[in-house]
């Protein structure tokens, strides 16, 4: 009887012992914004940190930027594409190294009269303010290793032809580039008449046919052709998306070009399913590729 009185008087003070006792570190998704002088504008973004980055803060990361699709925000891959569950997990399982992860801000609903696309075009220089402003912003304010060898870009649909753009023109920046569903290249259209809110899909449009992924490839001199081979290239598209095409035309392009590109076609569609599964190939893939050709 004694014996079982003691230990109903210990059960409250187990409990106060671990009240006490510090929460284990958590990674957290932060969602802050940037005023562009370049789009004279405040730009939202939402950046993951891995669970070590409150604990260890002598501790630099490489990083990923991870860019969205037509007609969403930075929030899409947070609530959609669940990034952060599929990073805590990947990591935790030792499949992909700890990094950090930014989603920034180019679009909305572009029907409304937001601007969307990753490219430079007349009223929305979004290129330019990614390179001068945000890219070093986010270097500078976060613990990022900040170096080619540490960095790495992908995307789905727009963001998929933003981040291999992005790997083609500034390969000199990028170890890996993850292309999912990508908006790699679009038929040539007639000349945009003007900036109407109504015609930014136009706009639009014309930005991607003038950056496409796919001639960049196939216009490639020695040069550039040796610069596009520092990259780890990977092209992930579902058979039965509508963009299956043009991923195909840039895999075979960077094929003529021996360029080393890995291509996979697997089960789906242009989904949040879909971009969400190729989350578990991504992670992995750009960890591996981190820390390559220093």
């Amino acid at each position: 009887m004694k014996k079982l009185i003691l230990s109903l008087l210990a059960i409250p003070l187990v409990f106060s012992a671990l009240a006490q006792s510090p929460a284990p570190p958590q990674s957290k998704i932060l969602t802050d914004s940037i005023h562009s002088k370049v789009l004279n504008a405040y730009r939202a973004y939402n950046i993951f940190l891995p669970k070590s980055y409150e604990t260890d803060t002598n501790k630099k990361y490489p990083i990923l930027y991870l860019l969205h699709g037509m007609m969403d925000t930075h929030q899409g891959w947070a609530g959609r594409g669940h990034v952060k569950d599929v990073a805590d997990q990947l990591m935790e399982s030792g499949e992909a190294c700890e990094m950090i992860i930014v989603t920034p801000n180019a679009g909305g609903n572009i029907y409304e009269g937001v601007w969307n696309g990753y490219f430079d075009m007349p009223g929305w220089n979004y290129e330019t303010f990614f390179y001068t402003e945000f890219l070093p912003y986010i270097e500078k304010n976060y613990r990022v290793i900040g170096d080619k060898a540490h960095r790495a870009i992908a995307g789905l649909s727009m963001g998929g032809g933003g981040a291999t753009g992005y790997g083609q023109k500034h390969s000199d920046m990028y170890a890996a580039v993850y292309a999912m569903s990508a908006l790699m290249a679009i038929p040539q259209m007639d000349d945009v008449p003007s900036q109407n809110p109504g015609e930014k899909m136009l706009i639009l449009t014309k930005s991607v046919t003038e950056n496409s992924c796919v001639d960049f490839v196939a216009n490639a001199d020695e040069d550039r052709i040796a610069n596009l081979r520092t990259v780890a290239w990977f092209v992930d598209c579902g058979d039965d998306d509508f963009l299956l095409d043009r991923n195909i035309e840039f895999t075979q392009a960077m094929r003529k070009k021996k360029i080393p590109c890995q291509f996979r076609i697997r089960d789906g569609g242009h989904t949040w399913e879909y971009w969400h599964s190729a989350l578990y190939t991504c992670l992995p893939f750009v960890s591996r590729n981190f820390g390559k050709n220093q």
